[in-house]
């Protein structure tokens, strides 16, 4: 299954150019599971879907620990049917959509819980769009409970659904909704914003 993200990261200080460069270092470890090409817009990572939020994580955590106002948009996909099949893209088997909904929430939860702390503060708002035919409307208000209890839920807004907390647990939480809900093998994309260090009041 292919799966991706088209990531673009915006360091708002004077030394840009090196926080974003170091960030992309951070993804090293990534690199040979991970096809990465970087332009003057983007950063397109191409790989493992349960690999995409930790890669992610790591960026921006790494951009994020000078104390600038850093922010994350990223687009994220798996099961695209407009991108050719590659053997790095195949999901890991026992994915855990062989569960039931309810059963995949209290494993995405569990999963939460589990998370690392990185004492990095973010807040992120994203969308979950479980694409095709099939009852994506179930998978929404499931990934929407999960959320509720998942120890990051801030709250919902027009559109999305707001997180805060550290940023393991939060991108902990954003890769389960990525990951769980929708069909197994459907077309499935996520929008995501995630700040930290922002000077604007909650």
């Amino acid at each position: 299954m292919f799966s991706g993200a088209q990531i673009s990261l915006y360091p708002m200080c004077d030394d840009f150019v090196g926080v974003i460069l170091k960030a992309i270092s951070a993804m090293d470890s990534y690199r040979p599971n991970f096809r990465i090409e970087t332009d003057d817009i983007s950063t397109l990572i191409v790989g493992p879907p349960e690999q995409l939020f930790p890669a992610m994580r790591d960026l921006f955590a790494s951009a994020a620990a000078g104390g600038a106002h850093c922010v994350l948009s990223a687009t994220v996909s798996r099961g695209c049917p407009g991108e050719p099949d590659d053997p790095i893209c195949t999901p890991i088997s026992g994915s855990g959509h062989e569960l039931s909904l309810a059963e995949r929430i209290g494993a995405a939860r569990a999963h939460v819980d589990g998370a690392k702390k990185l004492g990095q503060e973010v807040a992120a708002q994203f969308s979950l769009y479980p694409l095709g035919e099939g009852h994506h409307m179930d998978e929404i208000y499931g990934c929407i409970d999960f959320l509720k209890t998942s120890g990051v839920f801030d709250r919902s807004k027009n559109f999305c659904t707001k997180l805060r907390g550290d940023a393991g647990p939060v991108f902990a939480t954003l890769s389960e909704a990525f990951l769980r809900f929708g069909a197994p093998q459907g077309h499935v994309a996520l929008d995501l914003t995630v700040s930290a260090n922002s000077p604007s009041p909650r």
